[in-house]
């Protein structure tokens, strides 16, 4: 028996005029929202209670040092040493569509214009709270681990370089892809009270053309699972019946878009990929919430370390060729810029693989610098000088321990075999089953990818993305079986080198604010277009509303937006702009600031409807309006009325 809480809060950003992170385009700017971006926390503590561990799982890009540490800060001032970063694990799950400029590192501003406090506080916050509901929650609870496979929800993407691994570890992987997924119950009383998935696949349905934010594929799981299935509301912080999170893994070089284009599979429609994907997930865990799998018994345990990524000795027994290697400052390559064709090319004139002019340039280099071409080479060498500000290199790499669970926590994006390699050396010193020992992708920091050795000898854009070099993986599987080896013989392990604290030097964004006007004759809140009079299941209603800056009020824990249905007493809120079936849209008309609301009509929805939207404008003083659109009508052929869907 374990205790276990849960906790969930918003952590949605800048929904106007802020650069999207992931895909790294100045176009890529949100101007609203389709799905809220959520933070989801759980304590998981022996029975005395007196040792722990936290992991948060965040519907953001990536976890940067930047949030992990503030948030640790605002523990420790509620808590003590209760949670540090040795028991705390941060994750990321990878959408690439939220709003960025929330990092300690200039190279993730290239569109965002600099740091963005309201953002970057409204991560923190939200995470925050999450984590004191999580503790709070907390209570007596059973842990059940159970494995299954999943194959249609993601495709290798680097083919080519995953060839080039031996046929040992091809072998593990018969479709090129990492097919486990891995589900931890929490039960209380009998009765399932949250759940964590861990499944590898980018996050990456929606394409960078897309401009509204939202949790992509694994945050229409969790929302499909929570709201859906167990009609958790968003607005009742009070009452979890249900959280459930779907975490990364190894997902390197694993895509959603399994015709090997962005946007494509398995439809032609990124926005239906996205939830096709994400419902795939969520069956397969739905489905390992009905088998006995494994009860947790045993210890809680943590180890963390710190290790400068830029400058790690490698022993031989780690490198592979019986010779003792480093690893190197962090330079980009020619295939980096190149970007993954299957999911959003980059920039052009670099491809994945070969780059002639590069390779010959980087080649002469090499010959003058032979200790480099050691740590980089064949890497067409293209962006260096990433130092100081711009990248981390000092990676907090993080084993926990939950009974027979293990995760390793790496910051970054490993491949399929390499994190084999890792989750190998983890088991055979813990004597864990392979199976029960995952890697944590995306935790506590941001280094980019890790790729083999053998992978890295391709230069796809995952080699071209290893900024460390060739012998990344090998210094990572080196601080692997030192904290394993710590936890087995449960000895302290050493703190190493951790990055330098950069929340002094950040550069505020000088976003354009533009001075709140509503259109010619009217005011805020006013509907400029309305709703038709009547409409059926599956229609797409749609409204238009005066609409000051969103900047103004992110509406954190709220909404801009509800849809509701007309009862005997008045007005219930059936969704909002957390709800895949809205969509909330921000525009500067010529005339005026405008928002687009629409709802897609749900099979089940009947009656009077109406929507309303929510907002501050800036008009001396910061003043909050509302605007009501007339009441339109659902016809249905019959049948009753639900709020939520109830089919699991």
């Amino acid at each position: 028996m374990f205790l276990c809480g849960r906790g969930i809060a918003d952590i949605t950003g800048e929904p106007a005029d802020t650069g999207m992170l992931g895909y790294g385009k100045s176009w890529q700017r949100s101007d609203g929202i389709h799905l809220r971006l959520r933070s989801r926390a759980f304590v998981i503590a022996d029975a005395a209670g007196d040792r722990r561990v936290l992991l948060v799982v965040n519907e953001l890009p990536m976890v940067f040092d930047s949030v992990w540490r503030a948030l640790l800060d605002r523990l420790q001032r509620s808590y003590g040493t209760l949670y540090t970063e040795h028991n705390t694990m941060v994750t990321a799950t990878h959408t690439h569509c939220g709003p960025g400029g929330y990092s300690h590192h200039r190279l993730y501003h290239s569109n965002t214009g600099g740091f963005r406090p309201k953002t970057f506080a409204a991560i923190v916050d939200g995470m925050t709270e999450a984590v004191v509901r999580a503790h709070d929650d907390l209570a007596p609870a059973v842990l059940t681990l159970s494995h299954g496979e999943l194959h249609d929800a993601s495709a290798n993407r680097s083919k080519v370089a995953f060839d080039n691994n031996p046929e040992p570890d091809r072998r593990c992987f018969p479709d090129a892809v990492d097919a486990q997924t891995t589900l931890l119950r929490i039960e209380r009383d009998g009765t399932p009270v949250g759940a964590i998935n861990w499944f590898g696949v980018h996050n990456t349905s929606m394409t960078n053309t897309n401009t509204l934010i939202s949790g992509d594929n694994k945050g229409y799981a969790a929302y499909h699972w929570e709201r859906l299935v167990t009609g958790v509301d968003y607005r009742d912080h009070r009452r979890h019946a249900f959280v459930a999170a779907f975490a990364q893994t190894n997902a390197g070089d694993l895509t959603p878009n399994l015709d090997l284009r962005p946007g494509r599979g398995p439809t032609a429609d990124e926005v239906e990929n996205t939830r096709i994907i994400g419902l795939r997930q969520y069956q397969a865990a739905a489905r390992l919430m009905t088998v006995p799998g494994s009860v947790l018994e045993g210890a809680i345990d943590h180890r963390l370390t710190h290790v400068d990524l830029g400058s790690a000795t490698v022993a031989p027994e780690h490198t592979g060729d019986g010779r003792e290697h480093r690893t190197g400052p962090p330079i980009g390559g020619a295939s980096a810029l190149a970007g993954s064709e299957e999911d959003g090319p980059a920039f052009r004139g670099f491809h994945e693989g070969r780059n002639p002019v590069w390779d010959a340039i980087s080649r002469r280099i090499y010959r003058r610098s032979p200790g480099l071409r050691d740590v980089q080479a064949p890497k067409a060498l293209v962006v260096g000088g990433l130092r100081g500000h711009y990248v981390a290199r000092h990676a907090p790499v993080q084993l926990l321990r939950i009974g027979q669970l293990y995760l390793l926590g790496v910051p970054a994006e490993v491949t399929i075999v390499a994190g084999l390699r890792l989750r190998r050396r983890v088991a055979s010193i813990v004597g864990a089953d392979l199976a029960d020992v995952l890697v944590a992708g995306y935790s506590n920091g941001y280094l980019h990818y890790v790729t083999t050795p053998e992978e890295y000898d391709t230069q796809q854009y995952e080699g071209g993305s290893t900024l460390f070099g060739r012998w990344t993986l090998p210094a990572l599987q080196q601080v692997a079986s030192e904290l394993a080896e710590a936890m087995r013989d449960g000895r302290p392990m050493p703190y190493g080198e951790a990055a330098p604290d950069l929340s002094g030097h950040q550069r505020p964004a000088r976003p354009r604010i533009p001075r709140d006007k509503p259109p010619a004759a009217h005011d805020f809140g006013d509907v400029l277009v309305e709703p038709r009079r009547r409409y059926r299941p599956g229609d797409v209603v749609t409204a238009v509303f005066a609409a000051a800056y969103p900047n103004n009020d992110l509406h954190r824990n709220g909404s801009y937006l509800e849809i509701q249905r007309r009862i005997a007493d008045g007005w219930l809120t059936v969704a909002d702009d957390g709800d895949w079936s809205t969509t909330f849209r921000w525009r500067r008309a010529r005339s005026g600031q405008i928002a687009i609301v629409t709802w897609t009509v749900p099979a089940d929805a009947a009656g009077p409807y109406r929507i309303r939207h929510y907002g501050k404008a800036h008009q001396r003083v910061l003043r909050p309006y509302s605007g009501t659109s007339r009441v339109f009508t659902i016809e249905s052929e019959g049948g009753h009325h639900a709020e939520r869907t109830a089919t699991p």
